[in-house]
C-alpha cells in the first residue's frame, strides 16, 4: 500500500513550454511500484475534474488499484516545475482544498483492514492537513508484520511550520523500517548535521535502515552496524523528476518480490543489492522526461534487478564499506 498525495505537475521548460504531468512522491512511487510487478494499492482522494481522471487513469495503466475510487469535487492540487537548463526541478505548489489532501478517518479505517505486507508514506502527504494526521495514525495503526517505508521528501516552500514537521517524523520514525531520504531532505529534517550524523540520529531515533541519495553521487545505506556505499551509473540526464521517488518504490517492489522482512535489513549483502537496483530504476527515470519509471521487462539488460543466490540468500554478519 502507498499512502499519500497525488497532484499533476506543470513542468515549464527552461524555453517556457508547458506540460501537464501526473506526479506526487508518494504518486510516482506506487507507479514504479506497480510497473515492478508488485500487487499495489494507493490510499488517496482523486478530483472529478479532468486532471484526476488522468491521474487515476495512469495509475490504471500501471497495473495500480485504487482504495478509495469515489471521486470528489475539489480540484487536484498542482505543483508548478520549473526546469533549469541542468535539467533540475524547483517547485512552486498550489495545495489548499484540493482531493489529494482530503482523507478521513474512516478511509484510514478501511485501510488498515487490507493485507498489506508494506506501507510506503511520506512526502506532502504527512504535511498537507487533514490527511497528514490521518497518515500519521496510519502508520501507527498497521500490523506489526507491515514492512513501514518512509520518504520525507521535504519541500521546503510548500512546508510552512518545518518543526512541526520534523516533530512529525519524530514521532513515526519507532515505527519505521525504511527511511528513504536525498541530502536535501536530511539537511532539512537533521539541521547543522552532515550525512553521516543525520543518518545516525534518525537510526538513534528508531529507523531501522536509512538509504541516502545524492543525485549523480554515491547513494548509501545506513543501518545501526554498516555504512554502504553504491556507485550511480552514467546516464543522459534528460530530467531528474521523480527519481527520487522511483528509487524508493525500486528499493521496496525489489525487497518484496524476495520476500524480504525488516530483520533481512541487518544482511549487508542483501541491502547492497537492493540499493543497487533501486539506483538502476532511478538513474532510467533520468533518462526520460517526467516522472516515468522503467517496467520490469525493460530491466532484464541490468545484472542489478536479476535473481542470484548471492543477492536473494540472507547471510549472517554485516560486510561494511567505508
Amino acid at each position: 500500500m502507498v499512502a499519500g498525495e497525488s497532484l499533476i505537475d506543470l513542468i515549464v521548460d527552461s524555453h517556457g513550454g508547458v506540460h501537464a504531468s501526473p506526479g506526487g512522491g508518494p504518486f510516482n512511487a506506487a507507479r514504479t511500484i506497480g510497473r515492478l510487478g508488485q500487487a499495489t494499492l494507493f490510499l488517496g482522494r482523486f478530483s472529478a475534474d479532468p486532471f484526476g481522471r488522468l491521474l487515476t487513469e495512469k495509475l490504471a495503466q500501471d497495473n495500480v488499484d485504487l482504495a478509495l475510487p469515489e471521486l470528489v469535487n475539489a480540484p487536484t492540487a498542482l505543483a508548478v516545475v520549473g526546469i533549469s537548463a541542468l535539467g533540475v526541478p524547483q517547485y512552486w505548489f498550489h495545495l489548499a482544498e484540493t482531493a489529494g489532501f482530503s482523507l478521513d478517518r474512516s478511509a484510514v479505517e478501511r485501510a488498515l483492514n487490507v493485507d498489506a505486507a508494506a506501507l510506503y508514506v511520506g512526502a506532502l502527504g504527512l504535511v498537507v492537513e487533514p490527511m497528514a494526521t490521518r497518515l500519521e495514525q496510519l502508520i501507527a495503526s498497521v500490523p506489526p508484520s507491515v514492512l513501514v517505508l518512509f520518504d520525507p521528501n521535504c519541500r521546503p516552500q510548500a512546508t510552512p511550520d518545518p518543526q512541526a514537521f520534523r516533530a512529525r517524523a519524530l514521532r513515526i520514525l519507532p515505527r519505521t523500517d525504511i527511511v528513504k531520504a536525498s541530502t536535501e531532505d536530511l539537511a532539512f529534517l537533521r539541521p547543522g548535521m552532515d550525512v553521516l550524523q543525520a543518518a545516525r540520529s534518525l537510526l538513534k531515533d528508531g529507523a531501522g535502515a536509512v538509504l541516502v541519495t545524492d543525485g549523480s553521487a554515491h547513494a548509501r545505506a545506513f543501518t545501526v552496524h554498516d555504512h554502504l556505499v553504491v556507485d550511480v551509473p552514467r546516464v543522459e540526464v534528460v530530467d531528474t523528476v521523480g527519481a527520487g521517488d522511483a528509487f524508493g518504490g525500486a528499493f521496496l517492489a525489489w525487497w518484496l518480490d524476495r520476500a524480504l522482512t525488516r530483520e533481512n535489513l541487518t544482511d549487508s549483502v542483501l541491502l547492497r543489492a537492493a540499493v543497487k537496483a533501486a539506483v538502476r530504476v532511478a538513474s532510467l527515470t533520468c533518462s526520460r522526461p517526467g516522472a516515468e519509471p522503467p517496467w520490469r521487462h525493460e530491466l532484464d539488460a541490468y545484472r542489478e534487478w536479476g535473481v542470484t543466490d548471492a543477492a536473494v540468500t540472507p547471510h549472517a554478519g554485516g560486510e561494511s564499506a567505508p
